[in-house]
C-alpha cells in the first residue's frame, strides 16, 4: 500500500508533462506486447514448416513440398513455394534465387512492423521529461522571484525536486522501450537468418537436381 501511495504522489507532484509520458508509456507497451506476440507466433509457424518441408525436399518429393506448402500458412513455406514454382519455369539457379529473395522481401515488412516505433518512443518519453523539468524549474524561479525572502530557500528546493519527477518518469518509461525495441529487433533478425538458412538448404538440396513440369530429374541424367 506504501509503495502504491508513493507512485500515486510521484505522478501527482510531476505536473502536467506526467500524462503525456504516461499516454507515450501506454502505446509503447501496447505496441511491445503485440509485436512480442506476432513475432513469437511468426518464429514457431516458421520453424513448423521447416520441420514439416525439409524431409520432403530431401527425398526430392517437390510436388508433395509444393502442395504442403499451401497448408502451412508461414512465411517460410511461401520463400520455399516461390522457389518450387520458379524450379518449374526455369532451370538456372539464379532465377530461383531471386524469386526466393522476392518473397524474403515480401515477407520482411509484417515482422518490422511498428517495431521501430518503440525507439522513437522512448526519445519522445526522454525529451517530454526534460521539457516538463525546464518548464517546471521556469515557474519555480518565477515563484521564487516573488516569495518572501525566508521562504525562497525551501521553496526552489522543493519546486526543483517537483520539477525533476518529469525526467524520472521519462527515463523510466524510455529505457524499458528502448529494451524491449533490443529485443524485438533480435527477434526479428532470427527469423531473417531462419529464412536465409532455409533458403541455403533448400539450393543446396536442389543442387544437381532439375525440376520440369511433370519430372523431377538430376542433373546425371541429363
Amino acid at each position: 500500500m506504501d509503495i502504491y501511495n508513493t507512485i500515486v504522489r510521484f505522478f501527482q507532484e510531476g505536473g502536467l508533462f506526467m500524462y503525456p509520458i504516461a499516454v507515450v508509456l501506454t502505446f509503447g507497451l501496447a505496441i511491445a506486447l503485440e509485436r512480442y506476440l506476432f513475432l513469437t507466433k511468426a518464429k514457431f509457424k516458421n520453424k513448423k514448416a521447416f520441420d514439416s518441408l525439409m524431409p520432403l525436399l530431401k527425398k526430392r518429393e517437390y510436388k508433395a513440398a509444393l502442395s504442403m506448402t499451401k497448408t502451412l500458412k508461414a512465411p517460410l513455406a511461401d520463400i520455399i513455394a516461390a522457389g518450387l514454382f520458379r524450379t518449374t519455369q526455369s532451370p538456372r539457379r539464379e532465377d530461383v534465387e531471386y524469386a526466393m529473395e522476392e518473397s524474403v522481401m515480401e515477407a520482411l515488412p509484417p515482422l518490422e512492423k511498428r517495431t521501430q516505433y518503440l525507439a522513437t518512443l522512448a526519445n519522445v518519453a526522454t525529451l517530454l521529461g526534460l521539457l516538463g523539468t525546464i518548464i517546471g524549474l521556469i515557474a519555480a524561479f518565477t515563484a521564487v522571484a516573488n516569495a518572501d525572502p525566508s521562504e525562497k530557500a525551501s521553496l526552489l528546493s522543493q519546486s526543483i525536486s517537483v520539477a525533476m519527477n518529469t525526467t524520472a518518469f521519462g527515463l523510466i518509461t524510455a529505457i524499458p522501450l528502448l529494451l524491449t525495441h533490443a529485443l524485438l529487433q533480435t527477434k526479428t533478425t532470427e527469423i531473417v537468418d531462419g529464412f536465409e538458412m532455409a533458403g541455403v538448404k533448400f539450393m543446396n538440396i536442389l543442387s544437381g537436381t532439375r525440376i520440369v513440369p511433370g519430372k523431377t530429374r538430376t542433373t546425371d541424367d541429363v
